[in-house]
Parts: C-alpha cells; sequence; structure tokens
C-alpha cells in the first residue's frame, strides 16, 4: 500500500482551483462510453464521495473551489491523497472498482481520525470534510520509476547511436547505418528491465492490474470555518492560546497504519511484514531491528517477504548472510539506494 498526499502547487502559489486537477483526473474517461466496450476494458469512472456516486467533474470543482473562505495564496486549498495497493492487495479484490469505493469511504473515517481536532467540542467525523474520490485503471511509467533509471544507461547509449545514423543519412557524416542499427537492437534486447518483449521506457503504460485511487480533499471543513491540513508540521499536540488549550496537529503513522488495518479487515487480506508501514519505517530508522525481525520469519512469509522486496526495486544481495550483524553491515547500505521505493508510502510528499 503506497500513500502520499500532496498540496497541489503552481509556482511559489498554490492552485486557486481545482480544475487543472479535476480535469487531468477525467483522462481516462475520453474516448470511453458504457456501452459497446471491448471485453476486459473498464468503463468510464465518475467522482464519487462518502454518500454519492456519479458526481460530475463540474460539480467537484465548484465545490473544492467554492471551499476556500479566508485562505491566502500561500496556502494549500485543497490537497490529493493517492492510494495505491500493491498486486497482491489489487489480488483480493473481487471488483477494483466497487471494492476500492468501499475502501476510499472507510479510509477517509481514517483519515479525519487522524486529525487532533474538535468542531464545536467534539471530534472531527467524515461528515465534517469535504472530499471527491475517482478510481483510476491504468498507469505509466515515469522518470522515478526505478526500472526507468536503471534501463537509462541503455537509452542514452541507443539516443546517440540513432543520432549517429541521422548524421549518416543526412550525409554529414560517414558511416555503416547497418551496423549501428544492429548494435541499438542488441542493446533494446539487453536492457534489463523489459515488458512484453521491449525495454521498458517512460511514458509506457504498465502492465498487469494498475487500478488506484485518487482523492480531493478540501483544507476547509464542510461548512468552510476550520482548517483541516493533512500536512501540518506538528503531530496530534496541544497547545494554549489566549488562555485556551487548542488541539492541534495530524498524526500521518496513525493515518498510514489505520490504512492497512482497514484495508485488511474489509478485504481479509493477511498482510506480509515487509507490506507493513512499521516495518518501512524501520527500514530506515532500525535497521537492526528490521533485520532481525524479517529473519525471524517462518521460511514462507520470509520468501514472500524477499520476492516482495525484490518487486518493489530494493536492491539484493546474491547471497543474504546469515547473522544478523552480517546483514545490517553488508546489506543495509545497499537497500538505503532503493529506499525512496520501499518506504514511499510513509512521506507525506509536502
Amino acid at each position: 500500500m503506497y500513500i502520499t498526499i500532496t498540496p497541489q502547487k503552481l509556482g511559489g502559489n498554490y492552485s486557486q482551483s481545482s480544475g487543472d486537477f479535476v480535469g487531468y483526473l477525467e483522462k481516462e474517461n475520453q474516448g470511453l462510453e458504457q456501452e459497446d466496450l471491448p471485453a476486459g476494458q473498464a468503463g468510464m469512472e465518475h467522482f464519487f464521495n462518502q454518500y454519492g456516486d456519479k458526481i460530475s467533474a463540474e460539480e467537484v470543482v465548484k465545490d473544492i473551489d467554492g471551499n476556500g473562505a479566508k485562505l491566502k495564496k500561500t496556502e494549500p486549498k485543497f490537497y490529493s491523497i493517492t492510494v495505491s495497493p500493491s498486486k497482491y492487495e489489487l489480488n483480493r479484490l473481487l471488483n477494483s472498482s466497487e471494492d476500492l469505493k468501499k475502501y476510499t469511504r472507510e479510509l477517509m473515517k481514517d483519515y479525519v481520525a487522524s486529525f487532533n481536532r474538535e468542531i464545536n467540542g467534539r471530534p472531527i467525523t467524515v461528515d465534517d470534510i469535504k472530499y471527491y474520490a475517482k478510481i483510476e485503471h491504468q498507469r505509466t511509467f515515469k522518470g522515478t520509476d526505478w526500472q526507468i533509471k536503471e534501463n537509462q544507461p541503455y537509452a542514452t547509449k541507443i539516443l546517440q547511436l540513432k543520432t549517429e545514423i541521422r548524421r549518416i543519412e543526412e550525409g554529414r557524416t560517414e558511416g555503416n547505418s547497418k551496423l549501428l542499427q544492429q548494435k541499438i537492437d542488441r542493446l533494446e534486447k539487453e536492457a534489463p528491465h523489459q515488458q512484453d518483449g521491449k525495454r521498458i521506457v517512460q511514458g509506457m503504460p504498465k502492465a498487469g492490474n494498475q487500478s488506484h485511487i485518487h482523492v480531493i480533499v478540501s483544507r476547509k471543513d464542510a461548512s468552510n470555518t476550520f482548517s483541516l491540513s493533512p500536512g501540518s508540521k506538528h503531530k496530534a499536540s496541544e497547545v494554549e492560546m489566549h488562555g485556551k488549550i487548542i488541539k492541534r496537529g495530524f498524526d500521518r503513522d496513525q493515518f498510514f497504519e489505520r490504512a492497512e488495518k482497514t484495508f485488511d479487515k474489509t478485504f481479509g487480506y493477511q498482510r506480509n511484514f515487509v507490506e507493513t508501514y512499521k516495518a518501512k519505517k524501520d527500514f530506515v530508522k532500525n535497521p537492526k531491528i528490521y533485520f532481525a525481525s524479517l529473519m525471524k520469519l517462518p521460511t514462507n512469509e520470509k520468501a514472500i517477504a524477499f520476492k516482495m522486496m525484490k518487486e518493489s526495486g530494493v536492491p539484493m544481495l546474491p547471497s543474504i548472510p546469515v547473522t544478523q550483524a552480517q546483514l545490517a553491515m553488508k546489506v543495509f547500505n545497499r537497500l538505503r539506494r532503493g529506499v525512496e521505493v520501499a518506504i514511499k508510502s510513509s512521506s507525506i510528499g509536502i
């Protein structure tokens, strides 16, 4: 489970309208109709919230944009929450669209529960926030993906060879373009990361089930009165202001952990150790504890754990030393290089 929370920002100021972001989320609907779709192809996905379905993009923009009273240009008007279940989690679902909608509505209860705030003397509830969500089923490879990074040396060389071929064809230099094309063909096949027999490149659609959730949530509460910022630098705490004790902050750790437990409870999912938020956090902050826990797993769970780590882009040595001390010393430094992917869900992205 990978979760990020980000404000939408343009240059030095935050987006004053959700229009561009909502338009971006409508991209998968372009050219799709509910009728006469090829077998296996998902139909149109509409925006939804806690109680409503098939909400139009125009309504989303109007409602979110109209709910930013007294916010400055230097303050986010809304946040984007992206929830990306792993392929293992998605395999547990019977219907990606309907199951992820159900999960989203439970997730947003976890979201409000992670605020250390009260409204009119009572804890906030999901009815106190204004949000809209949308399920997407496609993803493309980005420059930040580890497959793209590790294929980059091959991409660079291929580009250089193509430039040489173009110069030869234009008569600006001499050379054997057929020989250069053969080198290109060889490099295409030698690139370490392939999909359907082709080198993975930026912009290529990812194969398999890529269903994920996008949520737009207003910074102001539903009454357009109180500010609820998940980007608060303050963890759940209390502070005295004007002689009154005020609760403040957003507990990110609590949100991420509850998000996992809610998924597991909702769909009966058996989460492996390396999938847990706590494990990802220990991976960075307490590596000895992380490796000790990893090596204590039952044999079958340990095998699954190593498979998941490899698929996440975390570099692994061919043979894993037996003792915890060796693990901590020889493996950890190499694992740290892949930490951006491995602990992506622990970052709020702000």
